[in-house]
C-alpha cells in the first residue's frame, strides 16, 4: 500500500502538467518576448511581432469570394486542413483580420497603400522570414534555459518474484527520483538529487523498507572552459543572431516595399502605354480614312493610302501586344502580393496621374513646358558648345555622393551584420585557442543515505538523511593537452573564417557605395530624360497639328502625318516611363542609404534630407 501511496504523491507532483496548447501559448510568449524587446533595443520603438498569419487574408478571401479553382484545403489555410490520425486540436484562432475590411467589389481596386499593406500579410517569403526571426528567438530561449535552474522527477514501478531453493519471495519495487541542476556563467555545474524508494514484500509478512538518497556535487573548471565569455559563448551567439534576424527582416521590409511600388508603379506605366496606343490607334485608324477620302478626290497616290492602312494594322498590332503586356506585369504583382494570379484585381489609376502630377511639379517640368524658344539660332557653320546637365529642378534626394555614402554606411542594417559578424569571428577564434589548454576541474561531492532498488533490501532498516554518516569527496580532474591535432585546425580554421568576414565586409562596402552612387546617376539621368521628353511631347503635339493641317491643304504627304504621330506616342511614352523612373530611383536610393522606415503593417515613412 505504501508503494501505492508513493505512486499517488508523484501523480500529485504532476497535477501542474502542462496540455500542448499551453506550451505552444508558452513557446510564443517567450519568444515574442525577446524580439519584443530587441527590436525595442535594436528600433527604439515598441512594435507587437505576430508571427501567427492572419485568418481572413486577402488571399483567402479572393478564393472564395470570387469562386476561383484551387487545389486542396491547404490553398485556403491551415485551419481548413483535413484531419489526421492522433491530430490534436492544438492551433488556436489565428490573430489579426483582414487589410481590406469592406466587402470585395469585382474587381478589386488596389491603391499603393492598399497593395503595401496586402503584401505585408499575404506573401510568402515575407511571412517565412518571420517565421525565421521567431525561430532564431525560440534558439535564444534554449540557450537561457541553460542557465536557469532545472527540474527533473521520475517515477518507477515494479513487481518482482524471486525463487530461491524452493522459496518464493513476491514484492513491489517503487522509486521517486528528483533532480536539480544549474549552470553558472562562471563554468560551475551544481547538482543536487533526492531519491525516494520503498521495496515492499507481499509475502514473509509483507516485510517493508524506506530507503533515501540525497547527493550534491559541484564541477568547476579553472584551465580550458573557465571565464564567463567560454562559457556564454553559446548564449552570447545566440542573442546576436536574434538582432541579425531582426536586422534581415527590417532590410528585407524595405527592399520588399520598394519591389511593391516598382511593380505597382510599372503596372500602370502599362496601363499607360495603352491609353497612348489606344489614342494612337484611333488617330491612325482616321488618318486612314482620310487618306482613302483624299485619294478618291484624286488629291492624294493609292501607295500613300496603303502606307496609312499599314501603319493601322502595326498599331493595333502595338495596342494588343500592350494590353497583353499589362496583363502580365498584372498577374506578375499578383504573386508578388501573394494573391493568386486569376483573381480580379485592377490597381487605382489615380497613383499614376498623382506621380506624374507631383513629378512635372518637383522637377518644374511645367516651367520647361510653357517656356517659348525666343533665343535665336546661331549660325550653323559655327563651333557646336554641348550643354553640360545641370542640378537644376533637382528632387530634394539628389544628394552630393560623398553624404549620400555617409548615411549608407551609417544605417544599411545589413553592413551592421556583417562588421558584428567579424566580431563574431573574432571570439570564435577565442574558443578555438581556450579549447588548446589542458582540462583542469575541482570536483566536489556529497552523499548521505541509501537506496533501496531490489526486493532483497526489504528486510534492511529504513535509511535515513544524516549528515554525520555520509560521503564527502573533493578532487581534481586534468587532461593533460596532449593530443590536440582537432583542436589545433579548427584553431586554424577560425582564423581563416576571421579573414573572410572582414574581406565580406570590404566588399559590402564597395557595393553600398557603388549602389548609391547608381541610384543618383539613375535619379539625375532620369530628371534629364523627364526635361528632354516634355519639349519632346510639345514639339511632337505641334508635329502632329502642323503635318494635319499641311495635308489637308496638300502641302505634306501622308507618311509626314504618321511618323508625326509615333513621334508623339513615343514621347508620351517615354515622358512617363521618365517620371516613373525617377520616382523608384527615389526610393531605390532610400532602400539603399538605409533610411526608407517600413512599419510591420508595411507602410513606409519617406527619408526628408
Amino acid at each position: 500500500m505504501a508503494g501505492i501511496g508513493l505512486a499517488v504523491a508523484a501523480l500529485a507532483v504532476c497535477t501542474g502538467c502542462k496540455s500542448i496548447d499551453d506550451h505552444r501559448r508558452e513557446a510564443d510568449y517567450a519568444a515574442s518576448t525577446i524580439i519584443e524587446g530587441r527590436q525595442r533595443e535594436l528600433l527604439g520603438r515598441d512594435t507587437q511581432f505576430i508571427v501567427e498569419p492572419a485568418a481572413d487574408t486577402l488571399r483567402r478571401r479572393l478564393l472564395i469570394a470570387q469562386a476561383l479553382p484551387y487545389t486542396a484545403p491547404a490553398s485556403v489555410g491551415t485551419d481548413r486542413l483535413t484531419p489526421v490520425a492522433g491530430w490534436l486540436e492544438m492551433l488556436g484562432a489565428p490573430e489579426g483580420g483582414s487589410v481590406l475590411a469592406t466587402p470585395l467589389a469585382t474587381p478589386v481596386v488596389l491603391s499603393l497603400a492598399d497593395a503595401l499593406q496586402i503584401g505585408a500579410r499575404n506573401n510568402r517569403d515575407y511571412q517565412t522570414r518571420k517565421e525565421d526571426v521567431f525561430r532564431t528567438a525560440l534558439d535564444l530561449d534554449l540557450e537561457q534555459d541553460a542557465f536557469r535552474s532545472t527540474f527533473a522527477g521520475v517515477f518507477s514501478s515494479s513487481a518482482s518474484t524471486e525463487i530461491d531453493q524452493g522459496s518464493t519471495e513476491a514484492g513491489v519495487v517503487s522509486g521517486f527520483d528528483t533532480e536539480a541542476s544549474r549552470l553558472l556563467t562562471t563554468g560551475a555545474a551544481l547538482t543536487g538529487k533526492i531519491a525516494f524508494d520503498l521495496a515492499q514484500l507481499l509475502t514473509s509478512g509483507g516485510r517493508s523498507s524506506l530507503g533515501i538518497l540525497a547527493d550534491a556535487s559541484v564541477s568547476v573548471p579553472l584551465l580550458s572552459g573557465s571565464g564567463r565569455h567560454i562559457v556564454t559563448e553559446a548564449l552570447t551567439q545566440a542573442e546576436r543572431d536574434v538582432l541579425y534576424a531582426l536586422h534581415r527582416i527590417e532590410r528585407y521590409r524595405r527592399t520588399y516595399a520598394v519591389q511593391i511600388a516598382s511593380e505597382y508603379l510599372s503596372v500602370l506605366q502599362e496601363q499607360d502605354r495603352i491609353e497612348n496606343q489606344e489614342e494612337n490607334y484611333r488617330r491612325l485608324v482616321a488618318s486612314a480614312r482620310r487618306a482613302r477620302r483624299l485619294a478618291d478626290a484624286g488629291r492624294l497616290p493609292e501607295i500613300d493610302v496603303d502606307e496609312a492602312q499599314q501603319d493601322e494594322l502595326k498599331a493595333r498590332t502595338r495596342w494588343i501586344a500592350a494590353r497583353s503586356q499589362y496583363a502580365s506585369r498584372l498577374d506578375r504583382f499578383k504573386l508578388t502580393l501573394g494573391l493568386p494570379v486569376d483573381a480580379r484585381v485592377a490597381l487605382d489609376p489615380a497613383d499614376l496621374e498623382r506621380l506624374v502630377a507631383d513629378g512635372r511639379s518637383r522637377l518644374g517640368l511645367d516651367a520647361i513646358e510653357s517656356k517659348k524658344e525666343e533665343a535665336p539660332v546661331p549660325a550653323a557653320e559655327g563651333d557646336v558648345t554641348l550643354v553640360e546637365p545641370t542640378r537644376e529642378g533637382a528632387g530634394p534626394l539628389e544628394l552630393d555622393d560623398r553624404h549620400a555614402i555617409d548615411i549608407a554606411l551609417r544605417h544599411r542594417r545589413d553592413i551592421r551584420i556583417l562588421v558584428d559578424q567579424v566580431e563574431d569571428a573574432q571570439r570564435d577564434v577565442v574558443i578555438k585557442a581556450d579549447r588548446l589548454r589542458a582540462t583542469l576541474n575541482v570536483v566536489g561531492t556529497a552523499s548521505s543515505g541509501s537506496r533501496r532498488r531490489s526486493l532483497s533490501s526489504a528486510d534492511t532498516g529504513s535509511a535515513q538523511l544524516r549528515p554525520d554518516d555520509g560521503t564527502y569527496a573533493l578532487g581534481v580532474t586534468l587532461d593533460l593537452p596532449w593530443e590536440k591535432t582537432a583542436e589545433r585546425n579548427a584553431l586554424r580554421s577560425s582564423l581563416i573564417a576571421l579573414e573572410q568576414a572582414t574581406r565580406a565586409v570590404q566588399e559590402l562596402e564597395d557595393e553600398i557605395k557603388f549602389d548609391v552612387r547608381g541610384s543618383l546617376r539613375t535619379l539625375a539621368q532620369a530628371r534629364e530624360d523627364a526635361k528632354i521628353q516634355v519639349q519632346a511631347v510639345r514639339l511632337a503635339e505641334r508635329r502632329v497639328s502642323n503635318t494635319d493641317l499641311q495635308l489637308q491643304a496638300g502641302r505634306a504627304q501622308i507618311r509626314d502625318v504618321l511618323l508625326a504621330q509615333e513621334s508623339l506616342l513615343s514621347a508620351r511614352n517615354a515622358l512617363t516611363a521618365a517620371l516613373r523612373d525617377y520616382r523608384v530611383a527615389e526610393l531605390d536610393l532610400q532602400r539603399d542609404m538605409g533610411v526608407l522606415e517600413v512599419s510591420e503593417n508595411g507602410l513606409w515613412q519617406e527619408y526628408t534630407p
